[in-house]
């Protein structure tokens, strides 16, 4: 299998050293064949702007800072529920308008960036979380929770697939290693950072996000200073039109990979919405820090997954998170159906393991069939998937909780289908590493 790769075309000043001859497991592909494939971008000295290392960095400290900030509200809901008094199924709620948000943002802007460049795009989605920080940190009732969340939500669906094609244009290899762990350590910093810092410093609804605000503003200016790595082009109106669209090379590549991408993202989506109620009520905790260490579990034993199978086969890495998924949430609930917290825990880090390392498999199995020009789109396509199988099934299961009245009836059914799923992408990876 080879992968044609094509160089970024920009005006005035090269960015791309001469080509060369590279394995194609080198760009996260299948299989030992060499392709003609570009090598970092080398950026010609520019005065006032950073290097392309500082560049890569900031943009990868953007995915980790915009997956926080979507993660640091979950250890508050507890807080939230008692001050304003709204039902477990609001809770849900809140999380799928994040989810449908991203969605919604990610088919109307998710190709924006391979036509204006990369830096606009993420400077305006760092701008616009900022904002949207001080809307959680002065929000007065549920209605102000659900506008955040939302404005939220369409922020991070903008620069999602633009800071991901970014990475990928300033280092394919490095890039698609980040692309992965990025938005686990995000999301893992979000839940124990929050948790941290509603359990044990003041102002618990407020402090965190006044935090990230100030972040953000940081970072909106440091992209201000970033070589750009796609030229602009024709088409940015056209672009915002809603449409998904894979170049043909990734459309099988993506279909094989589709229920793994379900399977990891619907068990974001279990975590992120039932984890605070199931830690309170069945597990039986009253500190807020739990939810927030359900979150750092998850999310960390996946980054810590994703960084030591780096240099495995994606079909590889793709078996092994699937059969982790498989292991992780079977074990996670049994521990709920006995409430031992010690083995729920261990549980949601088995299954986080198999999250990141199902997730980059899935992503090296795809991206490697994108051309640069491309990369926005299919990553756009890719986070498609997997924020509607992140948000819908919580929706669900909200509604679940209402109609039965039991969460954990509700958990045992949310994490049979992930088990399902999981055991679906187990067999199709063994199936194509068979042929």
């Amino acid at each position: 299998m080879t992968t044609a790769c094509a160089r970024v075309e920009v005006p005035r000043k090269p960015l791309i050293r001469e080509e060369k001859r590279l394995p194609l497991r080198a760009f996260g592909g299948g299989g030992g064949s060499a392709v003609a494939a570009p090598a970092p971008l080398a950026f010609p000295a520019t005065r006032g702007r950073w290097s392309a290392s500082v560049a890569f960095y900031l943009q990868a400290s953007i995915t980790v800072t915009f997956l926080a900030g979507s993660s640091a509200p979950t250890p508050l809901y507890p807080l939230y529920q008692a001050a304003w008094g709204f039902s477990p199924i609001a809770v849900t709620i809140v999380f799928g308008v994040y989810a449908l948000a991203v969605l919604g943002a990610l088919l109307v802007a998710g190709r924006l960036s391979d036509h204006i460049g990369r830096r606009p795009v993420l400077i305006a989605a760092a701008a616009v979380q900022a904002a949207t920080m001080i809307i959680f940190a002065t929000a007065d009732g549920l209605s102000s929770l659900l506008i955040a969340r939302v404005i939220q939500g369409l922020s991070v669906g903008a620069a999602v697939a633009a800071v991901g094609a970014g990475l990928l244009d300033l280092d394919r290899s490095r890039g698609t290693i980040a692309n992965a762990v990025a938005p686990l350590l995000g999301t893992a910093t979000g839940g124990l950072v929050a948790g941290s810092m509603v359990q044990y410093l003041p102002a618990p609804t407020h402090l965190i996000y006044v935090v990230l605000s100030v972040i953000f503003v940081a970072q909106a200016i440091g992209v201000f200073f970033m070589p750009e790595t796609m030229a602009p082009r024709t088409g940015a109106l056209a672009s915002l039109k809603p449409r998904l669209s894979l170049p043909a090379a990734a459309r099988t590549p993506l279909l094989l990979a589709i229920p793994a991408l379900v399977a990891t993202w619907a068990l974001v989506g279990f975590y992120g919405s039932l984890a605070p109620t199931l830690v309170r009520t069945v597990l039986g905790f009253t500190s807020l820090l739990p939810s927030g260490l359900a979150l750092f579990a998850l999310a960390g034993s996946g980054g810590i997954a994703v960084i030591l199978l780096r240099q495995h086969e994606p079909r590889t890495i793709a078996s092994l998170g699937a059969f982790a998924l498989l292991a992780g949430v079977g074990t996670a609930i049994v521990a709920l159906s006995l409430r031992s917290a010690t083995l729920f825990y261990i549980g949601t880090a088995i299954s986080g393991a198999g999250f990141g390392a199902a997730f980059q498999g899935a992503v090296r199995n795809v991206i490697p069939h994108a051309q640069p020009s491309e990369r926005a789109g299919v990553l756009s396509v890719i986070f498609v998937v997997s924020y509607l199988a992140m948000g819908l099934p919580a929706v669900i299961a909200g509604t679940l909780i209402v109609e039965q009245g039991n969460v954990l009836t509700t958990a045992t059914e949310f994490g049979g289908v992930v088990m399902i799923l999981a055991a679906l992408a187990l067999l199709g990876a063994m199936r194509k590493s068979a042929h």
